[in-house]
């Protein structure tokens, strides 16, 4: 692949998670952040949580949005690899519904991660999503 062709492959690949993080994070668009993959899958280490299917996903971003209706996400730098765009971020937002198998504290919280978007050609296939899970909790008032 010669430079035009990975800069033509960077920016559909950059369009696409500008697209998903605007849906997702700013308009709370479930459909349209589905629509963002081929075939929609995330993974979230933290919580333990492999969502694979439009279904499933669905399933994952209406809880998280109903848990926190104020959800946010604020891009800090976005990097890109040979199948990969890594975006490092803060997200955040206030507690009001169960998530993570927690009752609503109505407790702010707000933590650093990094979504790793990974694509087949320009095609994304699934987001990674790596954030520290403690700090969260700590932030929600768990029991320690």
């Amino acid at each position: 692949m010669d430079t035009a062709d990975r800069q033509a492959l960077r920016t559909r690949r950059d369009a696409v998670v500008n697209a998903h993080i605007e849906a997702e994070a700013v308009r709370h668009d479930v459909a349209a952040a589905l629509a963002t993959f081929r075939n929609p899958r995330y993974e979230v280490p933290a919580v333990g949580l492999i969502a694979d299917g439009a279904d499933a996903v669905e399933g994952l971003l209406n809880q998280l949005l109903a848990a926190f209706p104020d959800f946010w996400l604020t891009k800090d730098a976005v990097h890109h690899g040979d199948d990969v765009v890594v975006v490092e971020a803060r997200f955040g937002g206030t507690h009001r519904g169960v998530w993570a198998g927690m009752a609503a504290t109505n407790k702010p919280m707000e933590v650093q991660s990094a979504l790793i978007f990974v694509f087949d050609d320009a095609d994304l296939i699934c987001e990674k999503v790596y954030f520290d899970h403690a700090t969260v909790l700590r932030q929600l008032g768990a029991p320690a």
